[in-house]
């Protein structure tokens, strides 16, 4: 007996073949029973619907949740905030923006909602046909803090350091430090190729919370948590935490209440309290972003403003400075793992490495080459006085079992020795960049090579450090930068 296909399959697969034959355009849903489903939210859409680059155009986003603190972003730039309105009440709610088209063959808009918590993705659509292809340059070591938008990297994948203030994080008045212009600036890189680290610091003139200011440390932790849960910050690739916390002018704001080595790593990884314990920027970011790496911040050498008693290696404050640090940042971590608890070391270290093309302990050798050469000063130990005090920094992180081998990252180079005065605009010798480049290509451990800084748009106190500025010696400097990037 043929059974054959039952009376009710046969009429629903004729009804198919012939809405395929419909010469219609679209989608078409054929439903057998009851309808249950109901209108995908959010719906935006773009006024006019097929924008050109560089016109203006409104984008309205309707939604069946009464969102709070909504953000849209083209190409993971921000739009500029029209209004909202609530269609239905309790049950329909439209916010509106108005951008200008990127010049770009197709754009990704994005919807966004708690942003004062950290930016959720709600909806995506997209504009045109976007780019999907991902950089296939060869990757490089070199750097720079705060990269010149318009910074050509020749197909380079490079690298850049940002950094955000969680005091500003939200400040109108100051929107360049706010959340959402780092967000746009780490879109802009990601969409190079780049990778890029961000430094947290807590306020100006005071790198992370005074010690016992336990508020402050809350405060802290929960905005790195912010910025591992925000959606837009995701291809962020590490988190900086802190920098110069040994220097005065890193604890501005309570001059008698310094950061203390012990107490950054509390902070850090919890360091001197129960293990299980989450309030610490380590178990607060894995939490959120289980992948983004996370670092140490850097200390300023051959200051002294703050000492500890010598307990391994050269006598200097400094490195003292950076022992107890990393002493502390080790228990801690073991204290985790002696817990069941991973993850409580860093990722890396990142280290502030300046050159000192003056030193007396050149002798004869040509100034551009201080980068290759030992610096030993005698009357801080033997400390570096030059561009390898980074193994100075080294030395110290291996001494202790879980930083160990560690990879490192210099996230702050040029020729400006924090304890003299002349800028790289006065004292860089050309050459400089390349030897320190070769230096860094030849150690596998070194990540970076950052020279500080390119661009801060609308701040000229940095000009004398500005690759993109040029101004003096520092022209010398931005043409090796570009030609290194060359491969010349």
């Amino acid at each position: 007996m043929n059974r054959g296909l039952p009376a009710g399959a046969l009429i629903l697969l004729a009804l198919a073949l012939g809405v395929w034959l419909l010469p219609i355009q679209g989608r078409v849903t054929v439903e057998t029973g009851a309808a249950t489903g109901s209108p995908a939210w959010p719906q935006i859409i773009v006024s006019p619907p097929d924008p050109l680059p560089g016109q203006s155009a409104t984008v309205t986003v309707t939604d069946d949740q009464s969102w709070a603190y909504v953000k849209l972003t083209a190409d993971g730039q921000p739009a500029r905030f029209i209004d909202w309105d609530e269609l239905q009440p309790g049950r329909l709610w439209q916010w509106r923006w108005e951008l200008i088209v990127p010049s770009s063959a197709g754009v990704k808009l994005a919807f966004y909602t708690d942003c004062h918590l950290g930016c959720r993705s709600r909806g995506k659509l997209a504009l045109g046909r976007p780019s999907t292809a991902l950089s296939t340059g060869v990757p490089t070591k070199l750097c720079v803090a705060f990269p010149d938008p318009a910074r050509n990297w020749h197909g380079r994948r490079g690298w850049v350091v940002d950094m955000t203030y969680m005091q500003l994080a939200d400040d109108e008045q100051d929107p360049f430090w706010s959340v959402d212009a780092l967000a746009g600036r780490v879109a802009q890189a990601t969409a190079q190729g780049l990778r890029v680290l961000v430094r947290v610091e807590y306020d100006r003139d005071q790198t992370l919370p005074p010690t016992e200011d336990y508020m402050g440390l809350s405060a802290y932790v929960a905005y790195v948590q912010r910025l591992g849960r925000d959606a837009r910050l995701q291809g962020v690739y590490g988190y900086i935490i802190g920098s110069g916390m040994n220097a005065a002018d890193s604890n501005g704001q309570a001059p008698a209440n310094p950061i203390t080595p012990a107490w950054y790593a509390r902070l850090f990884n919890g360091y001197g309290e129960t293990p299980t314990h989450m309030d610490n920027v380590v178990a607060a970011l894995r939490a959120e972003h289980p992948t983004v790496r996370i670092l140490v911040g850097s200390l300023r050498p051959w200051v002294s403003d703050q000492d500890v008693e010598a307990a391994h290696g050269i006598d200097a404050p400094w490195l003292n400075y950076m022992d107890a640090l990393v002493s502390a940042l080790d228990a801690g971590a073991q204290a985790k793992a002696e817990a069941g608890i991973a993850w409580g070391a860093p990722d890396g270290f990142a280290l502030h490495a300046p050159g000192r093309p003056s030193a007396p302990e050149l002798g004869d050798l040509p100034r551009d080459q201080e980068p290759r050469q030992d610096l030993a000063r005698a009357a801080w130990g033997g400390a570096q006085a030059g561009f390898r005090v980074y193994q100075d920094w080294v030395a110290v992180i291996d001494r202790y079992a879980t930083t160990r081998g560690l990879p490192v990252y210099i996230t702050a180079t040029n020729t400006f020795a924090p304890d003299e005065s002349e800028p790289p605009a006065q004292n860089y010798p050309p050459g400089w960049l390349g030897a320190a480049a070769d230096v860094v290509q030849a150690d596998p451990r070194v990540q970076t090579l950052c020279w500080f800084l390119d661009l801060v748009p609308g701040d000229d106190r940095w000009d004398p450090f500005s690759l993109a500025r040029g101004q003096g010696r520092m022209i010398y400097a931005a043409e090796e930068f570009d030609a290194l990037l060359q491969g010349n």
